[in-house]
């Protein structure tokens, strides 16, 4: 069930009304809407609601069986069967053909592949779930003893598909306090749901008929088509990944709860170190807390060590995003870039640009097209055609010829870039809310214009509902 469906309106006007309905039991509300988030998980197939719920349980049980001894290796196996079952529940429905296919290939074996389905939203509650039971460990979090409570943290159904990670420091304490729903927060959650479905029904799905053509058959684009294509999908995974968050939270705080921002403003970004601060926080911070600092982060005694923890880091968040060596590439470009630019210590360069809106500017506008090179690898899904497509960037025996939509295009694609550049040097939203009501109104109306007419060309899914 998609935020851009007729469904998903439907769903959420009914758990909405239940949820305000029976705010004076908090556990009935709780309970009604835990089963609404397990209805929407399972609404398209049923049957991975029992992983949603295998989860839930063993970490539950394992947090409790933490927080219940003070043995150091008690406390570590428990740690250690929740890591497994996660883990080994994740690597399954994830990885199995990857390593199985290339493992065949090293050896020469001829080996088929199993008939796996990837539950959507796998990667997502797991490594929620994960961070739930390592600060149990870590006595960052004491251990959640209801588990209606713990089972809603898991599966509260905006976040529940593509994130953001909500640590359960951040969101458990939200059930012991009032729940509120003012005139600001009110209009704010509103315009978080409109901007969202405008990034994603109007800009991300109309750039994507300008990315898909030139890596669906890169043999045959010019060089104007490719880079458009580069520049589209750049654009486009932008505004369908925060489309998505943007929804998440705005519904989330229409039922009186705060999710985390996951994006702020990543294009504006004058280093790569800077971009992964502003560019899916949720995970990003994740694997920070979880992996890179465990590792040793910054704190080894060369900077070789940082950068073999940078490395590591990086390639392990490329494999996240999918079963694919390009992707796993994808994650060794970022690693090198902020490895480079840890030994060169352009990292800080961030701190330099405060207070100097049009120095940000000339240094992101220099940056964006390096950050879209990055992407190509993550948009390719297959060795030949990220070769195909290097080719296709620097093609002259192709006519470059520019349409209308083309210019079109670029135009969606400057303007998305000023947009983000205008927000971050002169806060942009908060001006936005500001306007008199009528000029809202009508701005309202006309973004429900756009995305009504751009949702009869369909309802195709988040990109991230893939990983």
């Amino acid at each position: 069930m998609a935020f851009n469906s007729f469904e998903y309106l439907i769903f959420f006007v009914a758990i909405l009304s239940a949820s305000w309905m029976t705010v004076r039991t908090p556990n009935l509300r709780l309970l009604i809407l835990l089963l609404g988030s397990y209805y929407f998980y399972a609404a398209n197939n049923g049957w991975i609601l029992i992983l949603l719920v295998g989860t839930t349980l063993v970490d539950y049980w394992a947090g409790l069986a933490i927080a219940g001894t003070a043995d150091g290796r008690r406390r570590a196996l428990f740690l250690s069967l929740s890591l497994v079952s996660n883990l080994g529940m994740l690597g399954y429905f994830k990885y199995t053909n990857f390593l199985l296919t290339n493992g065949c290939g090293l050896l020469g074996w001829q080996c088929g592949a199993f008939d796996i389905f990837l539950p959507v939203g796998i990667s997502f509650y797991t490594f929620q779930s994960i961070s739930y039971v390592v600060d149990v460990y870590r006595h960052r979090l004491p251990a959640e003893p209801s588990l209606l409570r713990f089972a809603f943290y898991v599966a509260f159904f905006p976040h529940l598909v593509a994130g953001p990670i909500v640590r359960a420091r951040y969101f458990l304490h939200q059930l012991d306090e009032p729940v509120k729903l003012g005139r600001r927060e009110l209009e704010s959650a509103l315009f978080l749901i409109a901007l969202g479905l405008f990034k994603k029904m109007v800009l991300a799905d109309s750039l994507a008929d300008f990315a898909a053509p030139p890596f669906e058959h890169p043999e045959t684009a010019s060089a104007l088509t490719a880079w458009l294509g580069l520049f589209s999908f750049t654009m486009q995974i932008f505004f369908d990944f925060s489309g998505y968050t943007d929804v998440a939270i705005g519904c989330a705080r229409l039922m009186g709860y705060r999710i985390p921002p996951n994006f702020r403003r990543p294009y504006t970004a004058v280093s790569f170190t800077e971009f992964w601060r502003r560019w899916h926080l949720s995970l990003s911070f994740w694997l920070r807390d979880y992996l890179y600092i465990p590792l040793g982060g910054s704190r080894m005694r060369t900077a070789l060590g940082v950068c073999r923890n940078l490395m590591i880091t990086m390639m392990l968040g490329g494999l996240w995003h999918g079963a694919s060596w390009t992707f796993v590439l994808w994650g060794t470009v970022h690693g090198l870039l902020l490895s480079l630019e840890r030994l060169l210590g352009w990292g800080r360069l961030s701190r330099d640009y405060q207070g100097r809106p049009l120095a940000r500017i000339l240094r992101g506008a220099a940056l964006f097209p390096l950050i879209a090179l990055t992407w190509l690898p993550f948009r390719a899904n297959s060795w030949a055609v990220l070769d195909g497509y290097v080719h296709a960037l620097v093609r002259v025996d192709v006519p470059m010829i520019l349409t209308t939509g083309m210019a079109a295009a670029m135009a969606v694609i400057l303007a998305g870039w000023m947009v983000q550049m205008a927000d971050e040097v002169g806060v942009l939203r908060r001006h936005l809310m500001r306007l008199p009501m009528p000029i809202k109104g009508l701005a309202y109306g006309a973004v429900a214009v756009a995305v009504t007419i751009f949702a009869a060309r369909g309802t195709p899914p988040f990109i991230y509902f893939a990983f």
